[in-house]
């Protein structure tokens, strides 16, 4: 039987709202998460404009790494209750999975003190990965139900103490947001554009460039989406398409580099002059590129805005003067 959480049912019922509120914002620029959190921080875009022209690379030397760092939810290793199961397996890589079966919605809580993240979590079994995001420390794990409106119960939980690998873990791997595996076309792709790069900043160059002048904004798509919410993105199917929203550039882009060993965050938050809510990148290299648009300094995250730089884009998002992040994949 589900135990209510009487206590803490005000708290919950605000959070789903919360939920609900920052994926419409999202779809407005073309894409609602199935997922929301809290991260905070604000600053210029790091990389805008077509990225061409004049530019420089340097660091260590770069090869294409001889497999892809992957993630899987191991069933046998999860903990489980309540027709739930929550596998803590992989938590120093950067992740954490769950599955459940309800015929109520559910959502996959990750709560650290204050902070928290909610996922859309399907009923009939299908397990997601999500992202360990808010550093080191005590976490808890919560599969929830709703029982009306935005009022849920806790169907499960788990407590677990996270120590990760390294600051980038979990920007190395797949979750629900930036999906992929051996066999996707996307992995193909990036493994091409990287062939013959001499540095990290090589690698982030080709598949900015490629991205750019390749996929198009679709503004057709993100009309049809502006009411819409738990929209995930698919790498797969944009590189298929050649069409995306801001999501769907953000996510490509993640899955790309990191199929190639190289940190990529996927941020939502707000652009100003006009506070659009949007989604971009963060990228964390060794080395250096430096252009007319764009300057990557090594070993700090640096913004990365494809969407902005796409043809078309820039009437949607604003004039990407100032950055606002809110959610951290």
């Amino acid at each position: 039987m589900a135990r209510r959480l009487t206590y803490r049912r005000a708290a919950i019922a605000l959070a789903a709202a919360l939920v609900l509120a920052c994926a419409a914002l999202l779809a407005a620029c073309g894409g609602s998460s199935g997922g929301s959190g809290g991260s905070g921080g604000s600053g210029a875009p790091g990389g805008s404009g077509d990225g061409g022209g004049e530019s420089t690379t340097s660091g260590p030397a770069y090869s294409v790494p001889g497999s892809v760092a992957l993630v899987t939810f191991n069933e046998g290793a999860a903990q489980t209750g309540n027709d739930c199961a929550i596998d803590t397996s992989q938590l120093s890589q950067g992740v954490v999975g769950a599955s459940a079966r309800s015929d109520a919605r559910l959502k996959f809580q990750v709560v650290k003190g204050e902070m928290s993240y909610n996922y859309d979590l399907p009923g009939d079994g299908t397990p997601i990965i999500v992202p360990i995001n808010m550093g080191d420390g005590p976490y808890t794990f919560r599969v929830m139900q709703n029982t009306s409106g935005n009022n849920y119960v806790e169907l499960f939980s788990v407590i677990e103490n996270v120590n990760l690998s390294s600051e980038t873990a979990p920007y190395l791997v797949p979750n629900m947001f930036v999906n992929y595996n051996e066999s996707s076309a996307v992995v193909a792709k990036a493994r091409e554009l990287a062939q013959g790069a001499a540095n990290q900043g090589d690698v982030v160059r080709n598949i900015y460039q490629w991205v750019v002048d390749n996929i198009t904004y679709d503004h057709d798509k993100a009309a049809q989406l502006a009411s819409a919410t738990g929209y995930v993105p698919d790498p797969d199917a944009t590189l298929a398409a050649g069409t995306g929203i801001c999501f769907d550039y953000a996510s490509l882009g993640a899955a790309m580099l990191r199929s190639l060993g190289i940190p990529c965050q996927v941020i939502t938050g707000y652009v100003s002059p006009d506070d659009v809510y949007h989604a971009w990148n963060m990228v964390y290299i060794d080395g250096e590129w430096v252009s007319v648009e764009i300057s990557i300094k090594p070993n700090s995250w640096t913004r990365v805005d494809l969407t902005f730089a796409a043809s078309g884009a820039a009437s949607t998002i604003g004039d990407g003067t100032s950055y606002t992040d809110r959610y951290t994949y």
